[in-house]
């Protein structure tokens, strides 16, 4: 889905830009995967999962991206860096065609500065403009994640249920429950 590029100033005063990603930014989210799975543990993946994601493969998946009616993948640039990205998921089976999926991810020097909130706003906007008959967002988040949880119920989401053992510590081994969340339109 095509997305027209939109600039906007950070708390710290710093201007971000959000886009649609293309061939220039590749190698830039390549790169931000690998770190940002590294720097916490309540991601799906751990970094050498990213190792398939190459920068052709991310070429191919951007330019997929931006013909799909269905998906709005967004990219955070501070400064040219890749900062973190978001991606809504509207379904396309008539029985769920009233319900979309986001996913948000920022690099931890990123936290704090407004980003998740904008990208949040802006999936809110072009969800309710493609989809006029869209009735709920839905999401999942680690259960121990409590900062990403603060800003989701912040954004008007609420916990529908629970999915115990879910994800698997990286770190200690240990599960997690993910908290499932819906935020109603």
């Amino acid at each position: 889905m095509l997305y027209e590029t939109k600039e906007f100033t950070l708390k710290d005063g710093r201007k971000a830009v959000l886009l649609n990603p293309g061939d220039d930014e590749a190698q830039g989210l390549v790169d931000y995967l690998h770190k940002s799975c590294g720097e916490t543990d309540f991601l799906a993946r751990v970094p050498s999962e990213c190792d398939r994601y190459t920068v052709e493969k991310e070429k191919e998946l951007l330019n997929y991206m931006k013909g799909s009616d269905n998906d709005l993948f967004l990219c955070c640039k501070v400064e040219g860096k890749v900062a973190g990205n978001c991606h809504l998921m509207m379904n396309d089976k008539y029985k769920m065609k009233h319900r979309a999926n986001v996913a948000i991810a920022l690099l931890r020097e990123y936290w704090n500065l407004g980003i998740g909130t904008m990208m949040f706003e802006e999936m809110f906007r072009v969800a309710k403009e493609a989809r006029p008959d869209l009735v709920q967002l839905e999401l999942e988040v680690a259960e121990p994640n409590t900062r990403a949880r603060a800003l989701y119920e912040k954004m008007g989401f609420v916990e529908y249920g629970r999915r115990e053992n879910a994800l698997r510590s990286a770190v200690d081994g240990s599960f997690m429950a993910e908290v499932l969340m819906m935020k109603k339109l």
